[in-house]
């Protein structure tokens, strides 16, 4: 199973991230409405900026997102030693 966020909907019910028993995301709706520039806003500046790359790279793959990982998960780069 990909390593999708799994937020505490205890302190937040409503979260766009939730997903059922049986892993399925409950308000793709929410997603699929957004254009992809909003998806892209919302995972970097918005809801999404706690995720881990993992977990943004899973959420844009199950929501049929996945041109836009390179622009969501910027990778480090990191200077020689």
């Amino acid at each position: 199973m990909p390593n999708y966020h799994a937020p505490d909907l205890g302190s937040s019910p409503d979260s766009p991230f939730a997903r059922d028993e049986e892993g399925k995301l409950v308000r793709r709706s929410y997603w699929l409405d957004m254009g992809d520039n909003s998806v892209v806003l919302a995972m970097t500046q918005g809801i999404g900026t706690a995720l881990t790359a993992d977990e943004k790279r899973a959420h844009l793959a199950d929501i049929r997102r996945d041109h836009l990982i390179d622009q969501v998960c910027t990778q480090e780069i990191l200077p020689p030693e």
